[in-house]
């Protein structure tokens, strides 16, 4: 179901979260991996530690850079001399974003690099991806959105995370519309409150992990392994009618 040997995959926050499960599990599937960090290196050595040397390349780059974002599928496309499946992954979330904020210069910093890193630089990966794949008979986009794109964030302050996460939900269905006959697959994971170090950080604006487990249906977050199945799953390109789909994990706490 997960069988990814020789597959090239690239893959963007690797080094925690959701993005060092996600690496871990590509690296058992058997994929060939290019995973990106930011700054935090060790993470991502972490991260992908099991993995055969052979089989994976570290590449640190500023998703906020436009430049470096160019760069990053450059030397990620010249390892292999292809890419099979791209994971946009990397994702910030700062406070401040919201309409009570006083302060004009700190929500225009928020927005500003809300959108540079979660919209604009997995939208330009996306688009080298898209002119990558329809020259080679295909290739798949996972792309990680939110549960907030869906239902809003409980939290008004985390506005432009939320609207940026829809924001490229809306870029990955456009893909999968426009680029089907192309044999590009785009699927789009949407989890709700995961067991990771940025929910403990939003849990804290909302009285504590305890508090937040105390509203979700289970009772518990998500584990960051169950996110990592299924974005393993989906990056074989099996389910090729799947294309296009929003994939809730949250554990039943919001059904649509």
């Amino acid at each position: 179901m997960t069988d990814l040997i020789d597959r090239v995959v690239l893959l963007t926050g690797a080094s925690k979260g959701i993005g060092a499960a996600i690496a871990a599990r590509l690296g058992t599937a058997g994929a060939h991996l290019i995973a990106q960090y930011g700054r935090d290196l060790a993470g991502a050595q972490d991260a992908t530690a099991a993995i055969p040397e052979d089989r994976k390349l570290l590449l640190g780059a500023d998703l906020a850079e436009a430049g470096a974002v160019d760069a990053l599928w450059r030397q990620a496309l010249a390892w292999r001399g292809r890419i099979d499946v791209l994971v946009s992954n990397a994702a910030v979330m700062h406070w401040h974003g919201g309409f009570a904020e006083d302060d004009d210069a700190l929500w225009d910093r928020v927005w500003e690099d809300t959108l540079r890193v979660n919209v604009l630089a997995p939208a330009r990966l996306m688009r080298h991806a898209v002119r990558h794949f329809r020259g080679r008979g295909g290739g798949v986009i996972v792309t990680l959105s939110s549960w907030a794109a869906q239902r809003g964030t409980s939290n008004p302050d985390a506005l432009a995370y939320a609207a940026s996460k829809a924001a490229i939900k809306a870029a990955a269905q456009t893909i999968a519309r426009g680029y089907a006959r192309d044999g590009v697959l785009s699927y789009i994971v949407a989890p709700g409150v995961v067991d990771t170090g940025m929910s403990l950080t939003a849990a804290e604006t909302q009285g504590g992990m305890a508090a937040v487990n105390a509203g979700l249906a289970m009772g518990e977050a998500v584990p960051p392994a169950e996110v990592a199945d299924l974005v393993a799953y989906l990056a074989t390109g099996t389910a090729r009618h799947l294309s296009g789909a929003t994939l809730d994990i949250n554990g039943a706490s919001y059904v649509r």
